[in-house]
């Protein structure tokens, strides 16, 4: 059975409830937002998973790990609908959210929670930067680890790889160690932060790599394409100007 096997009823009114409440939560989160009730809106995000806590409390931890990148991604639109300059967007972002829930979440192949894995660390991380950006260097560290480590957690649950929580930890610790050192003089591209930026680009590229890898396709022309690519852009925003501000 699939490690990432999603905690949801299959039958009976706890089923019939799941998904209407799926259905209305996108539409609830807006009319909450546009009313100026954000902090509740937040709370109907975690309210949304309850059923991960509707077992013994000694399946809670591996339980919330699981959900991790759906409550990310959750309270991450929840803050780009509060933060959006006009109703137009505020309606793009419900619909974005709805799109996550009805259509990207459920799925469970490989590819597929890859992608929920990316769209976690990059809406996380932009929220984090957008809402925290003059926060503590301590807490964009903290917030920058966990996003990335449960991100990274995600992406290999469907994987059987053995080394899942090393690989983690390790993608993790890094993207902490990057935000220490470029968050002293944090520069921001828009609204994109430098260290979203540079740990975005190299999470596509290190996850492609690991993609191709299991699945047999990763040639050498292939692997030194992807670094040179990687790399390359990587260069680029790090030594860029263009129309950047400093925090």
């Amino acid at each position: 059975m699939n490690r990432f096997a999603k905690i949801k009823p299959s039958r009976g009114f706890s089923n019939i409830f799941h998904r209407l409440l799926v259905s209305v939560v996108p539409l609830l989160v807006y009319i909450l937002v546009t009313m100026s009730f954000a902090p509740i809106a937040y709370v109907v995000v975690l309210l949304s998973k309850w059923r991960m806590l509707a077992v013994r409390p000694r399946h809670w931890p591996a339980n919330i790990r699981a959900n991790a990148v759906d409550i990310i991604v959750g309270l991450s639109l929840v803050s780009f609908i509060a933060q959006s300059p006009s109703q137009a967007w505020r309606v793009v972002w419900a619909l974005a959210y709805g799109i996550w829930l009805i259509v990207i979440k459920p799925r469970s192949s490989n590819f597929l929670v890859s992608i929920q894995a990316g769209i976690g660390q990059l809406t996380g991380l932009a929220a984090v930067y957008v809402l925290w950006g003059r926060s503590s260097l301590l807490t964009l560290v903290i917030a920058t680890w966990l996003i990335c480590y449960l991100s990274a957690r995600h992406f290999l649950s469907s994987f059987d790889e053995p080394l899942s929580s090393l690989l983690s930890h390790a993608w993790g610790y890094f993207s902490a160690a990057l935000t220490w050192v470029l968050g002293h003089w944090l520069l921001y591209y828009g609204f994109m932060a430098q260290p979203m930026l540079i740990l975005s680009v190299m999470a596509v590229g290190l996850a492609a790599l690991y993609y191709l890898q299991d699945t047999d396709r990763l040639s050498m022309f292939v692997r030194r394409e992807i670094i040179l690519i990687m790399s390359a852009v990587v260069v680029i925003i790090l030594f860029s100007s263009w129309g950047d501000r400093a925090v």
